[in-house]
């Protein structure tokens, strides 16, 4: 029998409440303080959508970087013809555009880093 288990992405940064409300921003979520000052969640009414872990030597991902792989990054599932205003959103709280291409079809995607520096993509749902 396996014992019933929930998961969480937590991502690493030097201001965890800082990119917990930058989070719950852009995905109209909640933060929710921990007794651990080290540790924030981003939640809403389905639970915990991911979490924030402040690294005190945090050195902020590079994307796309040659000498190694991408590791991890968030994919954020949008309606096609909301793009362009999710878009908005992002770059509003505080994302920085990385490769935001707007091909309008069924394979739109658009790459931001966060403001600790982690990728994220909005993505088109496919219709």
């Amino acid at each position: 029998m396996t014992v019933h288990k929930n998961t969480v992405l937590v991502l690493d940064c030097s201001e965890p409440e800082r990119l917990a409300e930058f989070y719950a921003g852009l995905l109209g979520a909640e933060v929710q303080l921990s007794k651990d000052p080290d540790y924030v969640e981003v939640t809403n009414d389905s639970g915990v959508c991911l979490a924030v872990h402040r690294e005190r030597d945090y050195i902020p991902p590079s994307w796309p970087r040659p000498e190694d792989s991408q590791q991890a990054h968030l994919r954020i599932m949008v309606a096609r013809h909301d793009m362009d205003e999710a878009e908005r959103e992002a770059v509003g709280l505080g994302a920085r555009p990385i490769d935001t291409k707007d091909n309008n079809g069924p394979r739109d995607t658009r790459t931001y880093s966060d403001p600790a520096g982690h990728s994220f993509t909005l993505a088109a749902i496919p219709e």
